[in-house]
């Protein structure tokens, strides 16, 4: 899922009592954005050698053949160039990224946990139709609806045709951004809303929700009943189609999304990774307890998988099936952590008690890319030296703590990166 700017970066900038509060709402709809479309070999930029009106020619006869009624097009068109900026935030990779910690204090600010109890109280009535419907609960909708849009007063105000012509014309991913074009004028020829009022991020994410086309075409509920599906200005509609989506990727009510717990110290960290999945009694055989040190208590035989976000160093938990339904609204485990931990906010817990390790410093990506480098020439494999910590590289970074001796937590660091620079070929 992954993670948009939802304001331009110098006016970010200028918003110093809410900045890390905005930060974390780019990355959501980003990150998911990105998932969508991974992965994703090269940040190089494919020259198009033709003109955007002649693209914008050869489109539109694309369009119309797949249903687009010519008059659609030409009105969300009319007047539509290029947009510089989209094309800059596209090409753009940040030199640094945040620890998951410094993350989170943004995610789960008190004055976003504040909100959000308004917002739960406010729309108590609707929530209450919504989770009877869907099965997801209000708490996790809320969570949703603060970090994607903070609770819908920061949706983006970029023109999402616009954008994803510019995108299409010459982004990275032309035909990702071709696709979500179409189903964007779908959803004009509907009637949903206006080109005027289709408005999102810089990558075309739009609403209290940040859905991107194809999502709302497959999910967006009309929850009001008065035939628009209005994830713009209609609060029930937003959070109806969150929960409709959540329900699609396989909810399941009433049950937890996971916990913290306490590991042993003979530990084999080789088994944190979210493809592997015990039950709670099996993980508790192997001597993983609660947070507090209490023996694990099942929940019917859920398959639950142990994640380590700042490594052995930091907290662990273990995630379950509606972990995984978050991640498929947005592929980055430090979100679906955030949401889940703002929903038990919300109700007076969620506290992580486990120290994070604030004095690790993030690599930066020309380190991240050198980590992969220096993985690949001592015969670890970690795939393309791309600086994106996926799943490969994280195996090679296993593989290589484990020749060092070391917990093979699969967490980059910059002891690691040190000991492959030592290390004796």
């Amino acid at each position: 899922m992954r993670k948009v700017l939802l304001r331009p970066a110098a006016l970010l900038r200028t918003l110093s009592a809410v900045t890390a509060s905005l930060l974390v709402l780019s990355a959501c709809a980003e990150n998911r954005l990105e998932a969508s479309v991974k992965p994703v070999a090269s940040p190089v930029v494919v020259e198009e050698s033709r003109t955007f009106s002649q693209w914008r020619d050869d489109f539109r006869s694309r369009a119309l053949a797949s249903g687009i009624q010519p008059r659609v097009f030409d009105e969300a068109f009319r007047g539509i160039e290029p947009d510089p900026a989209v094309l800059r935030a596209d090409q753009s990779q940040p030199e640094f990224t945040r620890p998951i910690w410094e993350y989170l204090d943004g995610a789960l600010s008190t004055q976003r946990q504040a909100t959000g109890r308004v917002m739960l109280n406010r729309h108590a009535a609707t929530l209450q139709q919504i989770e009877a419907r869907y099965g997801v609960d209000r708490h996790i909708l809320v969570a949703i609806w603060g970090l994607e849009s903070n609770f819908g007063s920061n949706m983006g105000d970029r023109s999402v045709i616009r954008s994803l012509a510019t995108l299409a014309h010459q982004g990275r991913r032309s035909e990702f951004a071709q696709t979500q074009l179409l189903a964007a004028l779908e959803i004009l020829q509907r009637g949903d809303t206006t080109a005027a009022d289709m408005t999102g991020s810089w990558a075309g994410a739009m609403g209290q929700t940040q859905f991107i086309p194809t999502t709302y075409n497959e999910h967006a509920v009309d929850f009001d009943g008065n035939g628009k599906r209005d994830i713009w200005h209609t609060e029930a509609d937003a959070l109806a189609s969150a929960a409709n989506y959540l329900r699609a990727s396989n909810w399941q009510s009433g049950a937890p999304w996971g916990q913290e717990v306490r590991l042993p110290a003979s530990f084999d960290y080789t088994l944190a990774d979210m493809s592997i999945r015990k039950t709670l009694a099996e993980w508790s055989a192997l001597g993983v307890q609660d947070a507090r040190g209490r023996r694990l208590v099942n929940h019917l035989q859920d398959q639950a998988s142990l994640i380590l976000p700042a490594g052995h160093r930091g907290p662990a938990f273990l995630v379950m099936n509606n972990f995984r339904s978050i991640l498929k609204y947005n592929n980055s485990t430090s979100y679906a952590l955030a949401i889940s931990l703002l929903a038990e906010r919300f109700q007076g817990r969620g506290q992580v008690l486990a120290s994070w390790p604030v004095d690790d410093d993030p690599l930066s990506r020309a380190e991240r890319v050198e980590l992969q480098e220096r993985l690949q020439q001592q015969g670890f494999e970690p795939g393309a030296a791309d600086g994106i910590i996926g799943a490969n590289t994280r195996q090679a970074i296993r593989r290589s703590q484990i020749a060092l001796g070391w917990p093979a937590d699969g967490y980059p660091d910059r002891q690691l990166l040190k000991a492959l620079r030592n290390r004796v070929q």
